[in-house]
């Protein structure tokens, strides 16, 4: 049997540039996952260089099964004293339980420094240093790898007991039950959908094939309020792309409500109907909507 050789891949060539490249590739959500596999919890994404004071955190999170907040720090570079300040004013502000800095190489001192912070915090707050690498076998595609470098004391046990321990709320019990009876209808009437892990929170997202936006499913206990969008996590470009051909895939999908929110990085694109989720016996009306919505929306915004 041939094998082949595998080399490392300089990070520099994948992602030129740090936030506009790398951050905006981690954020989506099957590289998310990846993540989430390495360190074991679930990870899902609340939004991408979100304000913590004068600065902005490159990755604001958070644990899908518990809610807890995670903060992501990056740095395809060797870590430095700067970056480490940083990461503690984020966790500060946002009072984040888990820290993860995802960096090109973890100095002695800052391994020292994080193994400290571990053994001497607030037992709930949980640091991670994670080395990035790239590996390509042969002309292969390169494979991104995540490789922990420092993490939490006896951290696969606290994972088990915070997952087992931690009681969700009647909302987000139905939350759970809603996309998860989603995922079984929609996969009974064969739709076309990418459909992903059901978790406890008010939104689901959908990948469409795409990488500058995907699709997010959202439910409204208190405006009663179902929602299909396309939301774009950082590209004025695709919104204009889109918003340039208003009118025909509003003639495709129907009228949408067109969000370019100018002060935030992500814009979104809505369609909307009323539907109050806590009433199981309108499900399947709720499910079929959502479905039907959202095979539109992706057959018809990824022609643009």
């Amino acid at each position: 049997m041939k094998l082949g050789k595998l080399n490392q891949v300089e990070l520099r060539e994948i992602w030129k540039h740090e936030a506009i490249n790398f951050t905006n590739w981690l954020a989506k959500s099957e590289n998310l996952d990846l993540l989430s596999e390495e360190i074991n919890i679930e990870l899902s994404l609340i939004e991408t260089e979100y304000n913590v004071g004068r600065f902005n955190v490159d990755i604001y999170a958070e644990e899908s099964s518990t809610s807890r907040k995670v903060i992501i720090e990056n740095q395809l570079e060797r870590t430095d004293h700067d970056h480490l300040g940083k990461l503690i004013t984020y966790a500060s502000g946002l009072e984040a339980e888990i820290v993860i800095w995802i960096v090109k190489e973890v100095l002695e001192e800052h391994e020292q420094a994080i193994t400290w912070l571990n053994e001497n915090t607030d037992e709930k707050i949980n640091f991670f240093t994670i080395r990035m690498e790239v590996w390509q076998i042969g002309d292969s595609e390169p494979a991104p790898k995540f490789h922990i470098v420092t993490k939490p004391n006896n951290w696969s046990k606290s994972v088990k007991h915070s997952t087992k321990n931690k009681e969700l709320s009647p909302t987000k019990k139905l939350q759970l039950e809603f996309w998860e009876s989603f995922k079984e209808f929609s996969n009974k009437h064969g739709h076309k959908l990418r459909l992903r892990k059901a978790n406890p929170q008010h939104w689901y997202s959908v990948a469409i094939g795409r990488s500058d936006c995907y699709i997010e499913l959202t439910i409204n206990s208190q405006k009663k309020e179902l929602a299909c969008e396309i939301y774009i996590p950082d590209s004025s470009e695709t919104f204009q792309s889109f918003i340039e051909n208003k009118e025909a895939i509003e003639n495709e999908v129907g009228n949408l409500i067109w969000m370019e929110l100018p002060e935030k990085k992500a814009s979104r694109i809505k369609n909307v109907t009323k539907g109050d989720f806590s009433q199981k016996t309108k499900w399947d009306k709720f499910f079929k909507w959502l479905a039907e919505t959202a095979i539109a929306m992706q057959n018809t915004f990824n022609k643009y």
